[in-house]
């Protein structure tokens, strides 16, 4: 067959192949090796040309066109007279078979019965015979002749061919196995991840690649997998291929439990591998700020991400268990590069003095980082400008003096516990750098460094703290979104009052000469690819570089308020959604109408305290006038009578909004018991 095949085999020609992972694809011939008996082919992938070797005999399988064409078996190509001979021997070689019919019995149809069910088969020709069970059955009787081609033979070693190559699949995959630790569950997926990247081209970013401005700069960034992960044995699901794409390569199952992968692409303004250090993220990301602020300008950046994604160590600088190397930070960086615009020319007539602040967001209230934690207000002055009031601003001459100021606010920092990380940031700390000209602002830099963000399927069993955590956190990144959006669409309308955060950067949305910078980052490990997932749709909306992005002044998706957990109520009943969605819907409104009742009431009690105890003195003088041994006792009765009626009023207000505040923590009780009970599998 080898001869055969050969001279049907040439260079050039168009044939069939099967590739190591089981690919059929079309390759050329480029020699025919008779001695090995093989072909050399070779194709093109990915703009390069790749070639193997290949049996006959794989060729003949894949490609069985080719055996149909050709000659047929040597003895059915007998010169006619022998042909002739020889069937006629094949025939009494058959019939010398059949046993002789018993005396006495000569019809035809008796001599057919005496060899009921009777089936010869020759081997050399496949011939066989069926004789009826009686002679009755005569006219049924038929004795069929199958002839095996060259073509049969040829295709039963194929099929002997194909079993030895499944053989030897098996025991590759045996191999395959063996180069991945199998001892846990998703090195399959390591092996396909591994196969895929093999294909890619990889241009990633580097320093000398051009910084673009954009007015909205949206970027990702990926950390390399931390000791907890590796301790795990978890894969690397993230791959950046260039400097403005990355891939998610999430894992799936089939119905038959066949598992797969799922490459997601998503594209970015820049996007960081895992090897991008913090300068090099500076770089693209925040440095092209700077220049905004001294032009009379506000600049925003901010970090957003999941908990334990590497938000801090960006903004603040290398971690070193508590502590923290704040000179490798974009907080530090940003003032490096502040105080040198400021010593040149240009800018060194302006008189610009620097300040900083630095404060955070916890549940919804603030606190001056700089100033021992004091709580701050956020009020509306005359002119409908938001002021933090009580927040101090620190004259600082260098950077080392901001390294000083960093240090004191991140020990300040309120931290907590998480699925993801044990000593999370559970606020938004904003740190600013303000260019003072005379008294007046002439420039802002805005570099927050956001809490991460998490499903409320993870915090709805837990504790009301966590919980009213969590529903803030949500709401603010929701709000935040919606801002930088009108921002980058140059919408009338802001909805910065929908959150504490985007409240007080207010003037960073507004105006002509406002810049902003959001960095996306994400955890690489297999456990955390559907919060990637989250964070990385999250960054694309604020963009909106999806193709299938709806109208600017589209609401929020199903998915989004869902993920998020803080969407503004009936946000999921406008879509056609089942009766578990509409219930759930219906119970994320609850729990978000609780949580805005629990905070507003919260303030009307503190502010109803804080009347209580001014009247603290009152009481004090009473009771310093009773000391005296001639002080006057109608003086003394009619103070006392008023405090008393002050107080009353005071305490009664103060007992109506402890009883709301009551029954509102007990709405959000129970519905957060419905949303856990829905969200818990089944």
């Amino acid at each position: 067959m080898d001869s055969s095949l050969q001279a049907r085999l040439f260079p050039g020609l168009a044939i069939k192949i099967q590739r190591s992972n089981g690919l059929i694809h079309s390759a050329n011939v480029r020699t025919v090796n008779p001695e090995r008996s093989c072909v050399s082919v070779e194709w093109t992938e990915g703009g390069a040309t790749k070639g193997k070797e290949i049996d006959f005999d794989d060729v003949a399988a894949i490609n069985p066109e080719l055996l149909q064409l050709l000659p047929l078996h040597p003895k059915d190509n007998l010169p006619l007279q022998e042909n002739v001979a020889v069937q006629k021997q094949k025939r009494r070689s058959v019939n010398s078979k059949i046993p002789a019919p018993k005396e006495g019995l000569r019809g035809r149809s008796t001599r057919m019965s005496t060899v009921s069910e009777l089936r010869i088969t020759t081997q050399e020709n496949d011939m066989e015979v069926e004789l009826p069970a009686s002679a009755n059955s005569r006219k049924q009787f038929s004795v069929p002749i199958r002839r095996k081609s060259c073509i049969v033979k040829e295709m039963e070693k194929m099929k002997n061919k194909r079993e030895e190559k499944r053989a030897q699949n098996s025991e590759m995959r045996i191999k395959r196995a063996q180069e991945y630790d199998n001892s846990f569950p998703n090195w399959e997926f390591a092996r396909m991840i591994k196969e895929f990247r093999a294909t890619l081209e990889c241009h990633p970013l580097t320093v000398t690649d051009p910084i673009e401005e954009h007015r909205i700069c949206v970027c990702v960034r990926k950390r390399p997998l931390n000791k907890q992960e590796l301790a795990k044995k978890e894969i690397d699901v993230i791959s950046v291929p260039s400097k403005c794409v990355l891939l998610v390569h999430e894992p799936k199952l089939k119905v038959d439990l066949t598992k797969y992968l799922e490459n997601q692409a998503f594209c970015f303004d820049f996007a960081f591998d895992e090897m991008a250090s913090n300068e090099v993220v500076y770089r693209f990301t925040a440095r092209p700020l700077v220049q905004t602020i001294f032009e009379g300008g506000k600049a925003t950046c901010f970090a957003y991400g999941q908990t334990g994604s590497g938000k801090t160590h960006t903004m603040g600088g290398d971690l070193y268990g508590k502590a923290q190397n704040a000179s490798k930070g974009v907080y530090t960086m940003a003032s490096r590069d502040v105080f040198l615009l400021k010593n040149q020319p240009r800018y060194r007539n302006l008189g610009l003095e620097v300040y900083v602040t630095f404060f955070e967001i916890y549940n919804g209230k603030l606190f001056d980082l700089l100033n021992k934690k004091a709580k701050l207000r956020v009020l509306e002055d005359g002119k409908q400008q938001v002021q933090v009031v009580g927040l101090q601003e620190h004259l600082v001459s260098s950077a080392d003096d901001v390294i000083k100021m960093i240090d004191i606010g991140s020990a300040c920092r309120t931290s907590g516990q998480t699925f993801a990380n044990s000593n999370s940031s559970r606020s938004h700390a904003c740190f600013q750098i303000l260019l003072r000209a005379k008294g007046r602002v002439h420039g802002k830099f805005s570099l927050v460094d956001l809490a991460g963000n998490e499903r409320g399927a993870d915090t709805a069993s837990a504790d009301r703290q966590t919980r009213m955590e969590g529903a803030e956190i949500n709401k603010s990144l929701l709000a935040l979104k919606e801002c930088i959006r009108a921002l980058g669409q140059n919408k009338a309308h802001t909805p910065f009052r929908e959150s504490k955060l985007t409240q007080v950067l207010r003037d960073s949305f507004i105006g002509e000469n406002s810049r902003t910078c959001m960095i996306a980052m994400i955890s690489p490990g297999i456990s955390s690819c559907e919060y990637t997932l989250n964070t990385l749709r999250y960054a694309d909306r604020v963009k909106e570089l999806s193709p299938h992005s709806g109208p600017s002044g589209e609401q929020p998706t199903q998915m989004e308020t869902e993920e998020m957990e803080a969407s503004s109520n009936g946000a999921l009943s406008t879509g056609n959604f089942s009766k578990e969605e509409e219930e759930l819907s219906s119970q994320m409104s609850s729990f978000n109408e609780a949580m805005t009742q629990i905070r507003e009431l919260e303030e009307r009690a503190m502010e109803e305290l804080k009347e209580i105890i001014q009247q603290g003195p009152d009481w004090l003088e009473l009771s310093e006038m009773t000391e005296q041994p001639d002080y006057d006792l109608e003086t003394f009765v009619n103070k006392a009578e008023c405090a008393l009626a002050q107080q009353a009023k005071h305490f009664s207000a103060l007992r109506d909004v402890i009883k709301a505040l009551r029954l509102a923590m007990q709405l959000e009780e129970q519905a957060s018991k419905q949303i856990s009970s829905k969200k818990r599998p089944q």
